[in-house]
């Protein structure tokens, strides 16, 4: 049986973080219990319409526009009136790193970039690291990845916070 939405939430009404206002209502919702918290993944943050469980046990859909991502603390209002309280989970990455010179296997890593852009895996390069979002499965990220047979190629693996999770998206946040 496909379980029903119960609660729609399209009006966004800001951050808690940032809005000194915004977090008072939000404590005074709690307190009413008429606040729904839903936990979110990184890559489902930046969908236009997304279906998730509250913690309370309540389906809750959100429909929003997909040029921008939800961040911690985001705020909605549901049709019927309550608080929509968006907590982000961990933010599971595949790490590149090389443990020898690369600088002999530019081609391979110009074609390794341009198969990672054609499966629209997303990718950040910071501090000499590739740091891959995790859209599919690992495994055929890996398996992809080894075909390369790049010298000194390294994959690791790193979970990283909400608060400083690196944003995929090359849109800006609603304001």
């Amino acid at each position: 049986m496909v379980e029903q939405i119960r609660e729609i939430a399209e009006t966004y009404l800001g951050n808690f973080t940032k809005d000194v206002n915004l977090a008072e209502k939000l404590k005074s919702a709690r307190t009413l219990d008429n606040c729904l918290e839903i936990y979110l993944t990184q890559t489902d943050s930046g969908k236009g319409r997304i279906q998730a469980q509250s913690t309370s046990g309540i389906i809750v859909g959100i429909i929003k526009s997909r040029d921008w991502s939800l961040c911690e603390g985001d705020v909605f209002i549901t049709k019927s009136g309550k608080l929509l309280l968006i907590h982000l989970q961990e933010q599971r990455l595949m790490v590149l790193s090389f443990t020898e010179p690369v600088e002999n296997h530019a081609i391979e890593l110009v074609h390794l970039g341009h198969v990672l852009g054609n499966h629209h895996w997303p990718i950040i390069i910071k501090k000499n690291k590739i740091y891959i979002q995790l859209i599919i499965d690992a495994a055929i990220i890996e398996a992809t990845i080894a075909k390369f047979k790049i010298p000194g190629l390294k994959i690791d693996y790193e979970l990283r916070s909400p608060q400083e999770h690196f944003d995929f998206s090359h849109h800006s946040h609603h304001s």
